[in-house]
């Protein structure tokens, strides 16, 4: 069974979120809800639809309010978005993946998506960064561990992705393991090899380096630490 951390309680302040630090950067990322985070919703939007747009893929976004579970926005220490991804699920069916769709309904796809649902599958989508960003390194990386974020908070035990060739060892070295049995698609267009991945929250290969694991500790506990009260003194 899969631990689960409440992203939508309210303290006296308003909406409880979310936060850690970026290793390495003066930055943090926040976790909310579209719902619950607007301002940090608007700003993921700006800055994808940006960067996307730059590369002429905004298509790939495929964004869906209603079916986003969680947003991740990195912000300045003056709260300036510059970075952002989003989860959907945990999934019922493998048709409510975009990945699923993409590989136009592969039964392959659909047997690793459905053989996995019983254990919970959260689908990792549309990371985006600035590209003049201080410390720009630390923060891809620091994005590279989100699905594994976003699996622990919403309770699955795995995370779905896809990945394009420039892009898999960044994903690959916090955990995400290729689905070789699917042949990779063009996608979004011609100039993209993209492939399916799955992280399993439980079995961790062996290849994830030694950094990436105190890394994930060390922000899932600032994770912990925002969603757990902190305890009463005295009466």
């Amino acid at each position: 069974m899969s631990a689960s951390v409440a992203v939508s309680q309210r303290s006296a302040a308003g909406v409880w979120r979310l936060s850690y630090g970026v290793p390495g950067a003066g930055h943090r990322v926040i976790v909310s809800t579209p719902e619950d985070g607007p301002d940090l919703w608007r700003g993921y939007l700006a800055g994808a639809e940006e960067v996307y747009g730059s590369y002429g893929v905004t298509g790939a976004l495929e964004v869906h309010e209603l079916q986003t579970s969680l947003v991740f926005v990195a912000v300045t220490a003056e709260g300036e978005p510059i970075g952002g991804m989003r989860a959907q699920g945990p999934y019922v069916t493998a048709e409510e993946s975009q990945a699923f769709t993409a590989w136009d309904g592969d039964p392959r796809v659909r047997a690793h998506i459905e053989e996995r649902l019983p254990f919970g599958v959260v689908e990792s989508k549309g990371l985006w960064v600035a590209r003049d960003v201080p410390e720009r390194r630390a923060l891809v990386g620091c994005f590279g561990r989100a699905p594994v974020h976003a699996s622990m908070i919403l309770g699955a035990r795995y995370a779905l992705g896809t990945t394009a060739a420039h892009t898999e060892r960044l994903w690959t070295s916090t955990g995400a393991v290729l689905v070789r049995d699917v042949p990779p698609i063009s996608y979004p267009d011609d100039r993209y090899r993209t492939h399916l991945m799955f992280w399993d929250r439980w079995e961790w290969p062996a290849t994830v380096p030694d950094h990436e694991r105190r890394a994930t500790d060390a922000e899932t506990a600032q994770l912990l630490a925002s969603a757990i009260p902190a305890p009463r003194v005295g009466r």
